[in-house]
């Protein structure tokens, strides 16, 4: 049988991009294993045919009640299966799943009945919210930069923003492409409803990134490319931290706001980016996006 990709142009871009990130994480040795999650909202690209195919599964049990989710659509990586397979071939590591009208179960729609990630409860929820936000973000990414989980069994790096202050002072420019900074979540159990409510609580807080305790790192963006960046950039700025033994003095100033001038220019809102071109988060094609406002933090606030 053919895939549900085929002739569906738009869709498949979108998959390839999970393939593609897969590949990126296996060859940087952040998905040991079966190690890793990805979650896409499709949603959009589902048409009325896709929409009418059969289950491939039973409805199965999310463990909560996401209303906002009622009849969306996600590609998610299969449970037990390593992301260098999933670069390979995406549809056969993993599922394209709709969510049931009751927003509390899911089904199984295409290429092959391939489990989604046990991490499915944590993504989900996180999706439910970004609809409620009216967020842009339509991807989530759980990997496991090894130097960012070896990072938190420091007591001192889970402090809020420690780690945070500390990656922006090893590499400046980290400031201007992830200006929200790192969240910490403290340990508990992965897959759990409770990992999923701390996550939520961190992205309020006003993060992208977010890292689990001893776990992992867990982003979130307009697709899966950016929030690999997003993670990308915590762990180059760890590497950089393990090469010198201690930062320069004054290293946490080597950003000042003075210098974010240029990636401010533009701003249409007092305190906001809205629409500016030098911001990588404001840019054309992601400030386009349907329910964006261009809406972050400024870090000259």
């Amino acid at each position: 049988m053919d895939s549900v990709l085929l002739n569906r142009p738009a869709l498949k871009a979108e998959i390839d991009k999970v393939a593609e990130v897969a590949g990126y994480l296996w060859q940087k040795g952040w998905a040991e294993r079966n190690g890793g999650n990805i979650t896409v909202n499709v949603t959009e690209l589902v048409d009325d045919a896709l929409r009418a195919m059969p289950a491939i599964s039973p409805a199965r049990p999310i463990g909560q009640t996401l209303p906002r989710l009622a009849d969306c659509w996600f590609y998610c990586k299969g449970t037990g299966r390593r992301m260098r397979d999933l670069a390979r071939d995406p549809m056969a590591n993993g599922s394209l799943i709709r969510i049931l009208p009751a927003g509390d179960s899911y089904e199984i729609v295409a290429d092959a009945p391939v489990t989604p990630t046990s991490e499915l409860p944590s993504h989900l929820a996180v999706h439910d919210w970004l609809i409620a936000t009216g967020s842009p973000y339509r991807a989530s990414l759980h990997t496991h930069p090894i130097e960012l989980v070896a990072l938190t069994h420091g007591r001192p790096w889970l402090e809020k923003d420690a780690a945070t202050r500390m990656l922006w002072s090893m590499i400046p420019e980290t400031k201007a492409f992830c200006p929200r900074g790192l969240g910490i979540v403290p340990y508990m159990l992965p897959s759990s409803v409770e990992l999923a409510e701390a996550t939520l609580r961190t992205l309020a807080d006003g993060y992208d990134v977010v890292m689990w305790e001893k776990h992992g790192v867990f982003a979130v963006d307009v697709d899966i490319i950016d929030a690999f960046d997003l993670s990308g950039r915590q762990g180059n700025g760890l590497r950089a931290r393990r090469n010198e033994r201690r930062p320069a003095a004054g290293a946490e100033r080597r950003f000042p706001s003075a210098e974010i001038g240029p990636f401010t220019a533009g701003c249409r809102t007092a305190g906001r980016w809205s629409g500016c071109d030098w911001f990588p988060a404001s840019r054309p094609g992601k400030r386009d996006l349907p329910g964006y406002t261009g809406c972050i933090p400024c870090p000259r606030a």
